[in-house]
């Protein structure tokens, strides 16, 4: 049966466009290394046609196909089963820029593009494209909008949905769903590329899309501000909003106990404060060509803001090294937490009213349930989202006896935090989507109401649930 299947997926894509053997791990094993599972084959089509031609295979075959992009995914949502009975379908060979409208403010790329090629093809015609991730270099565009991908950025321009005009889809069964429209104004008949924004690649596979550019900034104004404390991170985020408008585009929240691993961890980082803070805030501000004075004005409100003591201090990146080094404090957080050790990971967004309160109770539920646990709660704040880690206590060791013990709480951290994002009024994935790791959440923190929308939605499109099975809705 194997061979039959061999021979069949080499006539669609060719002798380069098949893998197969036990040399697959990238592909089969997650980011995060959550989950190790196995594939028939891994099958790696150059073109929309050969995806379209591959899925029309294994959907007349009854084989569960995987999409797979830069596989950055933090759920799991990208990785086969453990039955080896699923195929890989990689994106990573539709690599093209078909498009690029600078007048019209539009950009159309393959799915397989990476984060930083498509910011890159912008930038080529003096555009921007303002999505923002640490794993840009890596992570790909179609993995992006199957987890409707979130970033630094999401405070200005929304999250990557909000950037889409238009979509190219090959689904269940092999037809392509052709609406990469490169429109502002588009008001027929039922938006459909919003299915598949978010859905994890489990109504089909996006193969290419259109996506909106914008002026590129003729600079930037990137700062650190020290705090108190996220009520007054929170406070500062209306004051210099209201000071700047809508130009504010991150807005971002480190505690004292995220910076000191950062530290901690890459020595090359310098603390650019001569003391600590409870808290900083990474501020940026791009600058368009048609306005100056923004410098001036963000020292004045900081030095009233320092005067009130509403902020403890304030140092404003004089150089794109400079900048590049406050960035490089705060994109190196995740990776400080992974060289300390074990982890307990929530990527949870609250309403930007309840999300001191969820900290405040959400510190005194780890302090209940792991004596000792150290909360790196650092995140986008100015969209409400945290990602409120826990690190064991001091002196626990990798690997130890009680690194195994803390992970062992595992599940019933994630039940009171998570219920207690739930109370708030606020989302237990915020941007990193549900995979396979946040199943069971979706089923019981979502509407009812919702959830029989979704598994009616996957019934009609995949009946025979061969599109990433065992992601984002379990059948009934």
């Amino acid at each position: 049966m194997d061979q039959s299947l061999r021979e069949a997926l080499l006539s669609r894509v060719g002798p380069s466009g098949l893998l197969e053997g036990p040399d697959l791990d990238r592909y089969t094993t997650d980011h995060r290394r959550l989950y190790r599972g196995q594939a028939r084959f891994v099958v790696r089509p150059s073109n929309t046609a050969e995806v379209a031609a591959v899925v029309e295979l294994c959907a007349t075959q009854g084989i569960a196909m995987v999409p797979h992009g830069g596989n950055t995914s933090y759920c799991g949502g990208a990785t086969p089963d453990e039955s080896g009975l699923q195929v890989v379908i990689s994106l990573e060979r539709l690599h093209r820029i078909r498009a690029i409208d600078a007048v019209g403010g539009t950009l159309v790329v393959e799915a397989g593009c990476t984060l930083r090629a498509v910011r890159e093809a912008a930038a080529s015609v003096g555009r921007h494209f303002p999505l923002s991730l640490g794993s840009e270099g890596t992570c790909q565009i179609g993995g992006n909008l199957s987890t409707n991908a979130g970033g630094t950025q999401v405070l200005r321009h929304g999250m990557i949905r909000d950037l889409v005009l238009g979509l190219e889809v090959v689904l269940p069964d092999g037809r392509v769903l052709n609406q990469l429209r490169q429109l502002r104004k588009d008001n027929t008949g039922y938006d459909l590329k919003q299915l598949f924004i978010g859905a994890e690649g489990t109504l089909g596979i996006i193969t290419a899309a259109a996506l909106r550019i914008g002026t590129a900034p003729r600079d930037a104004l990137t700062a650190l501000v020290g705090v108190e404390s996220l009520e007054a991170t929170l406070a500062l985020l209306g004051r210099v909003r209201e000071a700047f408008g809508d130009l504010v585009e991150t807005f971002e929240y480190m505690p004292e106990s995220a910076v000191t691993l950062a530290l901690k961890h890459f020595p090359q980082l310098k603390n650019p404060f001569d003391t600590a803070h409870p808290a900083i805030v990474l501020v940026e501000i791009p600058l368009p060509a048609a306005l100056s004075g923004l410098h001036e004005s963000f020292a004045h409100l900081m030095a009233a803001e320092i005067e009130a003591g509403r902020v403890r201090d304030a140092v404003v990146a004089h150089s794109l090294s400079q900048a590049d080094s406050f960035w490089f404090l705060r994109e190196n957080i995740p990776a400080a937490q992974t060289r300390e050790g074990a982890s307990l990971k929530h990527d949870v967004s609250l309403p930007l009213d309840r999300l001191a309160e969820f900290e405040q109770r959400g510190l005194r539920i780890i302090a209940d349930l792991i004596p000792g646990g150290r909360s790196i709660g650092y995140g986008h704040a100015g969209d409400g989202n945290l990602h409120f880690n826990v690190s064991p206590a001091l002196g626990i060791e990798k690997n130890s006896a009680l690194e195994a013990a803390f992970l062992g709480h595992k599940e019933s951290l994630m039940r009171a935090l998570h219920d207690l994002v739930a109370e708030l009024g606020g989302s237990f994935s915020a941007e990193h989507g549900i995979g396979r790791l946040k199943v069971d959440e979706l089923a019981r923190y979502e509407d009812p109401v919702a959830l029989d929308l979704m598994t009616r939605i996957k019934q009609v499109l995949d009946p025979n649930r061969l599109m990433n099975p065992g992601k984002v809705v379990l059948p009934k």
